[in-house]
């Protein structure tokens, strides 16, 4: 074999974002860019201005949602509502700083937290994750069933990533089982058009998420259409 080469008997494939290794992945998912800030640690003076007395991890109910969480060091990670897809489904490293999200975030960061007004940002960074037009991971085999996959996380792998592995093993296994049996684990999410369409269709569907965010969730034709389909993207 090559060098680099691995032979198993059975594979479980979860490459998440990167470019499948198995060609019919690939108009299942595309890449897009989550990005992310943390600010220097927070005084008690200013946990107390804000009312954040305990660890739990927060997030608001836009289409394009912030989440936002403390460190163990008494930071605040304040990340999302910006997902950025690429033409061609590109992934480049230079692509994980983007300076107009950064500055949208930050104002966003300072609308949430107004007590925190001249707080400074000690780290920023952004990274890539999947999706898929279900926003919810899709599973399938290849080979005669010696291959298994799952892909199309949509950012919502940290739970889900368990129950994946799961599937993944009973399906490599060949078994029968309440999970296999799932409409969600037999049944795939519809493709992405090819290019130029999937540039188009993504970016007119965040385009009308954040026009919906601002007339307090109204939905315009496209939106509409897309639900009727169980179609979609948001961040």
């Amino acid at each position: 074999a090559a060098p680099g080469t691995v032979r198993a008997r059975r594979v479980a494939l979860a490459t998440n974002a990167f470019p499948p290794l198995l060609r019919r992945l690939r108009a299942w998912t595309v890449p897009v860019y989550d990005y992310a800030l943390t600010t220097e640690p927070l005084s008690p003076a200013q946990r107390d201005a804000i009312g954040w007395r305990n660890r739990q991890g927060l997030a608001d109910t836009g289409n394009q949602f912030h989440y936002y969480r403390l460190t163990a060091d008494g930071r605040i990670l304040f990340g999302g509502y910006d997902a950025v897809y690429h033409y061609g489904n590109r992934v480049a490293p230079g692509l994980e700083q983007r300076e107009a999200t950064f500055r949208t975030l930050a104002a966003h960061f300072f609308t949430t937290f107004p007590q925190l007004d001249g707080l400074r940002f000690s780290h920023r960074w952004g990274g890539v994750i999947d999706t898929c037009t279900r926003f919810c991971a899709f599973f399938g085999t290849a080979y005669e069933g010696r291959l298994a996959y799952a892909a199309g996380y949509t950012g919502l792998g940290v739970g889900a990533t368990r129950f994946g592995a799961r599937v993944t093993l009973d399906l490599l296994a060949g078994a029968d089982t309440p999970l296999t049996r799932l409409d969600l684990v037999r049944r795939k999410p519809l493709p992405f058009p090819p290019e130029p369409f999937r540039a188009a269709g993504i970016n007119l569907t965040r385009w009308s998420l954040a026009r919906a965010d601002a007339r307090d969730g109204r939905r315009n034709l496209w939106l509409r259409t897309l639900d009727r389909f169980g179609l979609g993207f948001d961040s």
